[in-house]
């Protein structure tokens, strides 16, 4: 099964265990989302990330430039539950 076909059966599966008025407000928020035009401004594959600064466990800050000088950079992003 292809990641198309995987998303589409989460997509339905999911239609099932959220109820509908939740399902309402999701929708309405992702139609707000493409509406504001924001999907123009993501990063494509390939596109060169910014350089950016963040601590790291230690609470020490860590430059993208200073770990790019070591060698290549997997960036991650996760959207979870804080």
């Amino acid at each position: 099964m292809g990641l198309q076909e995987k998303l589409d059966a989460l997509k339905a599966q999911s239609k099932t265990r959220i109820p509908p008025e939740a399902q309402i407000v999701f929708q309405r928020a992702i139609d707000d989302l493409r509406a504001s035009g924001i999907l123009n401004r993501v990063p494509k594959v390939g596109d060169r990330a910014p350089d950016f600064t963040l601590p790291d466990p230690h609470g020490q800050p860590v430059s993208l430039q200073s770990l790019l000088a070591r060698g290549p950079v997997v960036l991650s992003f996760f959207r979870g539950r804080w």
